[in-house]
């Protein structure tokens, strides 16, 4: 069965989606079949790994406005093993089509029953906001993953998140939990960034990840050539890092993968 992981934080600019990638990447090239579906309707995710956004494509905004079962909308992505649900900027209109609909919180999960037993991970890029869309996604999945940015207002509207995590756990999905903190865009020669750092491992304790994400300008590039950074450059320090962090994920949840390098061929060939 496999286990869904939301990234979110309402906080917009934290490094999520590129996060949310470039984790399913190289979790992918391991050895394990990944789906990431993008839940933000400014698509980044989507554009990021090079798939094209035309009005034919078919998208999760379709799955949940019932005009597409989501077997439909699932595209393959250059990397073996790794595929993805699209978004574009019409997934806008769901947080209206939501309201009206009944048992509205349980609608992507209702949605995601028949292909969640096909992966060993499925991984949610949430928009970011504290939105139907967000609490669907957490609604449907074991655990969440909050990316936070090394900078003066990192915890700046956190309690929000912490208090709808809470409230999602307490009426809509008791199994939720906090698969851990990622601390990113972390400029080691600021001091801000250690007090920063500290503050937030005081707060969230040993859920915070070992690895932390440098502020990497070929992490910036990779998106704008919808590769991720495996592909684009895997010798820069944005790709270690991220192949760390996913080696961290996979030890948290005990399971057993393949060694790869940074570098993630086309086709799922690893040097």
């Amino acid at each position: 069965m496999g286990k869904i992981i939301a990234f979110a934080n309402q906080k917009g600019g934290v490094g999520k989606t590129t996060t949310c990638v470039n984790v399913a990447a190289y979790i992918a090239a391991m050895g394990k079949k990944v789906l990431l579906i993008d839940l933000d309707p400014q698509g980044n995710a989507t554009s990021g790994l090079g798939i094209e956004k035309t009005s034919q494509t078919k998208t999760i905004y379709n799955v949940i406005d019932g005009d597409a079962i989501i077997d439909e909308v699932i595209l393959p992505t250059y990397i073996d093993g790794f595929e993805i649900i699209p978004a574009t900027v019409d997934l806008a209109g769901a947080e209206i089509d939501l309201v009206q609909m009944p048992n509205r919180e349980y609608v992507i999960k209702n949605r995601l029953m028949r292909i969640k037993d096909k992966y060993d991970y499925i991984l949610i890029d949430c928009p970011p906001s504290l939105g139907l869309l967000t609490v669907n996604a957490l609604t449907c999945s074991n655990s969440i993953i909050i990316p936070i940015q090394c900078e003066f207002y990192a915890l700046e509207g956190l309690t929000q998140l912490m208090n709808t995590i809470k409230l999602v756990k307490k009426h809509l999905n008791s199994e939720i939990d906090i698969e851990g903190v990622v601390l990113t865009m972390k400029d080691s020669r600021s001091n801000l960034v250690t007090q920063v750092g500290n503050e937030i491992r005081t707060f969230f304790g040993k859920k915070v990840f070992d690895t932390t994400i440098p502020r990497n300008i070929r992490l910036a590039e990779a998106p704008s050539h919808g590769t991720p950074i495996g592909v684009y450059d895997a010798s820069s320090k944005g790709a270690k890092a991220y192949l760390d962090l996913a080696e961290e994920i996979l030890k948290r949840n005990k399971e057993k993968y393949t060694k790869i390098s940074t570098k993630i061929k086309v086709g799922g060939t690893n040097d």
